[in-house]
Parts: structure tokens; sequence; C-alpha cells
């Protein structure tokens, strides 16, 4: 079911059913703000957020879009060269992330969509014309998807790399208590030149409490179930990466300090900086519409 409701005092939607509820703000990028399953946080939202700094809020799920995390030029963050030489603004993981989106009435009782078209203030940050869709869809069995459907209206080709920044609620204390089972192909970090720094995996099963997991890369994933796994408290969040027509390239992991109670896992379609160095670099030629879907099924939590 869907309904409008007001969260923290601000217009939302909510996806609900008799164990889930789905609270989204289309109007703070198609953010994903709070998913609670039988009263219990999955994807956490502060209790105090601070609506008028949204892009500091740690929570939710921010929509990154149409590139991720930093970008230079010359050794200067958040900026990018077109083909052509020219160097534009990007703010960091973009700009769609605290965008109003437009919510077009499908009719879908248990999905929500949501739309950023080009715009004058789009194409000073990216000189291209497009459509960006992000459809929310709660799915039976606690199951959540969200679908980016990213389409060319440009006469030329129109890079992109989209990506998730799902903020898990995961209590500080418990981290030793969680793994991540994330085989894959490559780690890697990006350095402070906006270069990506590869390391070859040593482990599949990944510690949250391991402090080198923090702002790392797992480079493509060998299996597109990655399981989030606390053994202790008989407890699991499933992202399921296979169902997606544009395969991920990369599953990123960060959290902000030792004691925040929280832990992001973030699928990613490609790296940092990818216009300049081609990790993961997408392409739309003109008229092209690609799909690129996420499901987190929280049967287990």
């Amino acid at each position: 079911m869907k309904s409008s409701i007001l969260f923290q005092n601000q217009p939302a939607i909510s996806l609900f059913d008799e164990q889930n509820q789905i609270v989204i703000s289309p109007k703070h990028g198609a953010r994903i703000l709070q998913w609670k399953r039988d009263g219990r946080e999955i994807i956490t939202w502060p209790e105090k957020a601070d609506w008028s700094r949204i892009l500091k809020v740690r929570g939710g799920n921010p929509i990154l879009f149409p590139f991720i995390a930093r970008h230079f030029v010359a050794g200067k963050n958040e900026l990018w060269r077109d083909k052509t030489g020219t160097v534009h603004p990007m703010p960091q993981h973009g700009f769609a992330r605290d965008a109003i989106f437009s919510v077009l009435n499908d009719g879908a009782p248990n999905s929500l969509r949501m739309r950023l078209l080009d715009s004058i203030d789009t194409r000073a940050y990216y000189p291209f014309a497009f459509r960006f869709d992000v459809v929310v869809t709660l799915l039976p069995g606690s199951r959540l998807e969200v679908r980016f459907e990213t389409t060319n209206s440009d006469k030329s080709p129109l890079p992109y790399y989209a990506g998730h920044h799902f903020y898990l609620a995961l209590p500080h204390g418990d981290r030793a208590d969680w793994t991540l089972e994330l085989p894959c192909e490559a780690w890697g970090r990006q350095a402070p030149d906006g270069a990506i720094v590869h390391e070859n995996p040593t482990q599949d099963t990944l510690s949250l409490a391991d402090y080198a997991l923090i702002d790392r890369f797992q480079i493509a994933p060998k299996n597109p179930m990655i399981t989030l796994l606390n053994t202790a408290a008989n407890r699991r969040l499933v992202f399921d990466l296979g169902q997606s027509p544009v395969p991920w390239y990369a599953v990123t992991t960060w959290t902000e300090s030792a004691t925040s109670d929280f832990y992001c896992i973030e699928p990613w379609l490609g790296l940092p900086n990818a216009i300049h160095h081609g990790e993961g670099l997408r392409h739309l030629a003109p008229g092209q519409i690609e799909i690129a879907t996420c499901i987190l099924d929280a049967s287990g939590w």
C-alpha cells in the first residue's frame, strides 16, 4: 500500500504492508529515508535530522547520479573534464541526491516512480539532456527493489555511472558480530589525485570491525547475492544484484567513525573519477535506456 505522510514535519510517501514501512522523500533526492520491519530499523534515519543541510545528514539512501563520489582536474576536487577538454563543476556524488524529483502516478499500489529531468540547473554541471527515474517497490517477503532507469534524451552519447548509499542501522558496538560475504576480483581505493589504486583480495568474508573496510571498493563481485550476516543475533540482509540488466561494477563499504551507529553498503555502477580513468564509465547512445536494479531481502532481519 502507499500513502502520503508527514515525516519529521516533512512531506513524504510511505510504502507499507503488515510487516514493513518504507518512507521516501521525492523532494529530497528521491531518497529512501527509513525502512522498518516489525518496528526494527533496516535503513536508518537520525531522529533529529537537520533538513536545512540534507547533504550532511547521515541516513537514508542518497541516490548518486550522474557520477559517484569525488572527481579531480589538476588536483582540484569537484571538477571534471569532458571529451572536448572543457572543465565543469560536479558536486561530490553528483547533483541528484538533493534534487527535487517529480512523482509519476503509474497506479501501482506498492511502488513509487520518481523522475529527474535535465534543467538549467543540471546543465551547469552536466551539459546533457536526460531522464532519470528512480522506482522504489515493496515486494512480497520483505524485499525492497530500487530501480534506476536512465534515458539519453540528447543527440550525443551520455556518460554516467550511478549508485546507492544505503545507511544501515548497525550499532557500532555490534560491528564485530557482523560479516559481509563479498568475493570479488579486486579491491580498490581512490588516491588523492583521483586515480584508483588496486589490491588483490585476501578474503571473501569481511568483518565490519575491520577498519580497512572503510572507503574500500570491492570491484567486480563474483556472487550476485551479497550477504550481511550476524550469526550471534541470527539476522541477515541480502543484496540481490543478479536481477539487474546492467551489471553493478563494485560495492563500496563505508562508515564515518568508530562510534557511528550505521554502516553503508553501496552498490555502484562505476568507480569515482571514472569519467577520466574509465573504470565503470558507461555511455548511453542517443535514445537509449538502461535499467539497473538492486533488491534488498530483509526476510532474515
